[in-house]
């Protein structure tokens, strides 16, 4: 579940939709946790998909520390798992913004 001081929002349209500060977040906080409504797949589910449903996990998961597949039921499939990102993922299903995330 992603931090509830957030909203998605049209940024462009190279980038699309992204996931914003709607109040300032500081450092250290939690910004997202793995939760029951989320969905894990693995590596051999996604093998075993149609090709459609795995253009939309390339889209939409990120890979965890086990090399599954996390389909974020909420915005959370929004954001950016960039090289320079605000936030850190963990390997205990959360994630902890690592700099202040201000709003916008």
């Amino acid at each position: 579940m992603i931090h509830p001081n957030t909203e998605l929002k049209f940024i462009s349209n190279e980038v699309g939709y992204g996931v914003v500060a709607t109040q300032f977040i500081p450092a250290g906080t939690i910004t997202w946790v793995l939760d029951k409504l989320d969905r894990v797949f693995s590596p051999v589910e996604f093998q075993n998909m149609e090709s459609l449903y795995q253009e939309i996990l390339d889209t939409y998961t990120f890979r965890n520390n086990e090399g599954n597949l996390v389909l974020c039921w909420d915005n959370g499939r929004f954001l950016n798992h960039s090289f320079n990102s605000n936030c850190l993922t963990t390997a205990y299903d959360f994630e902890i913004a690592i700099r202040d995330i201000q709003v916008g």
